[in-house]
């Protein structure tokens, strides 16, 4: 008798399933692959009990002790998510071999149980690249780097070389280049083709996340087989490292190499557009989308909304939000950012809480937009969100938490932000930078320099916003020397070329100790165009030095307005003006102030505001944006009134 597995699919599946032991002793002697099929519809019913009893019937006939049908029934309940089924199935097979380890080994790492998955990795009597593999991949997922390059360590001392997996997932841990090239070195020492397919792709990946986009290209020109995932990742390499024309130019040689872009290429296409704000390619990229089809994906509507957000064009963005047909929570985070980036924090508030309301599954980075759109609120309504953050069980969120540390240091609440910081179970970078930036700006310089050294001994290795972080710090804390060797040390010791935002720090810090030439001479020595606010810091010391060299200060005010020639801050004329009046040199003076007038030049007022309960109150030098306005101007006048007649 034979019987084939879609004939007892209904009865076994279809809630029939005590009816079929009869035709399973006819399939006794049909082949194992019958079985087989029968545990994928098992595994497709999502049918725990027919998965049991199926289990019992393959015990009762005997062929458990089939290896094969084996493994196929443990690699069945890992699917199922009970560890304890699991581990008691793998315990009572009869014959287990190095594949029955490696499905136990994954299905306790799938299922989160990563102290029963070391024990069983321990406990296994041989291993091979899979159980290795897999040890590594989970490690690399939560985030434990250390314990993953000593797991490859271990590995090579075993005796086993990794494969080219091995080596995709050691990439996504590399955060400096001499690690990355000790990677991709060590590969072919281990006779590892580093140009196929799998590995090629993590390579240029990995170079373009360490702003090294020449090493990406290198490797996709020897690569033997390339992708649109290879082409995406040069792509990305360029863009990230500054080089975004270089970047759009390789989607004109995908075309060329016959390949047609994807979702992710238009996606990073439009958000190439959006850092130019080059308005008239988006909407070709756009008609591109909408011809294709590709609109309908939920990365590329975003990325529209985003481009047009960063255009300055807000009203298309909602145009897009409200026409594209798909609700989903990656729209909303384009749409909820793009109200934070043109200030309408009580819109971007809104937006949350309907999705909130409607049921979408919030992530990270909705959290974050919420946290950074209460920012102008009373600090009660981040509290509520922190309770929300809790009550979603997302408290174990690195992004989540990193946004919150840097609401409440915003808040001027730095405790509050370093007991988050000190209870998180796994901090990254982005969680160190945030806590460091938040003591520096709360006043407290050197418990943020204390906290990166403490970074740099025992945490993941600095990046630029890091180092940015200390130098600011030690701005704010006047802390001269230890800015400029942490500058000078940046590149040799962390490997990060310094910036325009590196220099500006110390150029501040400089100045701030009256040291107007040494702030003059590092201005010209950066490989970068100084910023207006560095120019800026020195025209202020110059107006308090009244000897000053009127050269110098000619050149940096000149410098100033070659930068920001439309600006309309004064603060150019002004030193120009005093020190022409100061020297005595009038015809100077009066042309300046004539420049200044045909300029039209004029002082901006500066504003501040407070939130009150659920109201936020913008006060100008001339006017008051709240709706009870007249009462107050109305009891300031009766306070002016009452100081006048006790003075």
């Amino acid at each position: 008798m034979t019987v084939s597995a879609m004939s007892l699919s209904p009865r076994i599946i279809g809630g029939g399933m005590f009816s079929f032991s009869k035709p399973l002793q006819g399939l006794y002697r049909t082949s194992v692959s019958c079985f087989s099929d029968l545990i994928d519809m098992c595994v497709h019913s999502r049918s725990q009990r027919s998965a049991k009893i199926f289990h019992a019937q393959l015990i009762k006939f005997g062929l458990i002790n089939d290896t094969f049908l084996g493994n196929r029934c443990l690699d069945m309940y890992t699917r199922f998510g009970v560890s304890t089924d699991v581990l008691r199935y793998f315990d009572e097979m009869p014959r287990k071999n190095l594949v029955s380890w490696n499905i136990c080994l994954k299905g306790m790492l799938k299922l989160g149980e990563f102290t029963k998955a070391r024990k069983l990795f321990d406990e296994m009597p041989q291993r091979d690249v899979v159980s290795w593999n897999s040890m590594i991949s989970t490690y690399s997922s939560v985030g434990l780097v250390g314990s993953a390059l000593n797991m490859f360590l271990d590995m090579q001392k075993a005796g086993l070389r990794p494969s080219e997996f091995t080596y995709s997932m050691l990439t996504s841990l590399i955060s400096c280049a001499n690690q990355g090239k000790q990677i991709h070195g060590n590969a072919i020492i281990n006779g590892v083709n580093p140009f196929c397919l799998v590995l090629g792709n993590s390579l240029i990946d990995m170079y373009g996340k360490l702003y090294l986009p020449d090493f990406s290209l290198a490797v996709l020109t020897q690569m033997q087989e390339v992708d649109i995932i290879s082409w995406n990742s040069l792509m990305l390499a360029f863009h990230i490292s500054g080089q975004s024309l270089l970047s759009l130019e390789q989607l004109r040689l995908i075309t060329r190499a016959g390949l047609s872009p994807d979702k992710f290429t238009l996606s990073l296409v439009t958000t190439i557009c959006s850092t130019f704000q080059d308005l008239v390619k988006g909407k070709q990229v756009l008609a591109f989308c909408m011809k294709s089809g590709f609109l309908s994906s939920s990365i590329v509507s975003s990325a529209v909304i985003d481009m047009f957000s960063k255009c300055n064009r807000l009203e298309h963005s909602i145009r897009v939000f409200e026409e594209v047909g798909i609700w989903d929570i990656g729209i909303c985070n384009s749409m909820i950012s793009s109200y934070i980036n043109h200030y309408l924090f009580e819109e971007a508030l809104q937006l949350f809480v309907l999705a909130l309301r409607v049921g979408l599954v919030l992530t990270g980075f909705t959290l974050s937009n919420a946290l950074t759109a209460i920012y102008v609120l009373p600090s009660d309504h981040g509290s509520e969100v922190h309770s929300l953050v809790l009550k979603l069980g997302m408290e174990s969120d690195t992004i989540v938490l990193s946004s919150l540390m840097s609401m409440y240091s915003r808040f001027g609440l730095i405790d509050h932000a370093g007991k988050i910081f000190c209870e998180m179970g796994m901090r990254d970078l982005i969680s160190w930078n945030t806590m460091i930036i938040g003591l520096a700006r709360n006043g407290r310089a050197e418990e943020a320099i204390n906290l990166f050294d403490t970074l740099v001994s025992t945490g993941p290795p600095p990046d630029r916003i890091t180092l940015y972080s200390v130098l600011e710090a030690c701005l704010n804390g006047d802390f001269l020397d230890q800015g400029l060797s942490i500058l000078s040390s940046m590149k040799e010791r962390y490997g990060v070329v310094p910036g325009q935002e590196h220099y500006n720090c110390i150029i501040n810090l400089l100045v701030r100790h009256r040291k107007l030439e040494e702030s003059v001479n590092l201005m010209q020595r950066i490989p970068y165009e100084a910023s207006y606010d560095s120019f800026c810091s020195i025209l202020r010391l110059c107006i308090a030095h009244s000897h000053g060299d009127l050269e110098l200060v000619r050149m940096v005010a000149e410098a100033v307005l070659n930068v920001e020639p439309k600006s309309e801050r004064l603060l150019p004329y002004k030193v120009l003006s005093k020190e022409y009046e100061r020297r005595g040199k009038w015809e100077e003076m009066v042309r300046v102030r004539k420049l200044m007038k045909e300029s039209g030049l004029k002082k901006l007022a500066g504003s501040s505001w407070i939130g009150i309960k659920n109201c936020v109150s913008n006060f100008t030098v001339d006017h008051l944006q709240h709706h009870g306005e007249q009462n107050l101007y109305s009891i300031l006048r009766l306070l002016n009134w009452d100081l006048e007649e006790n003075h």
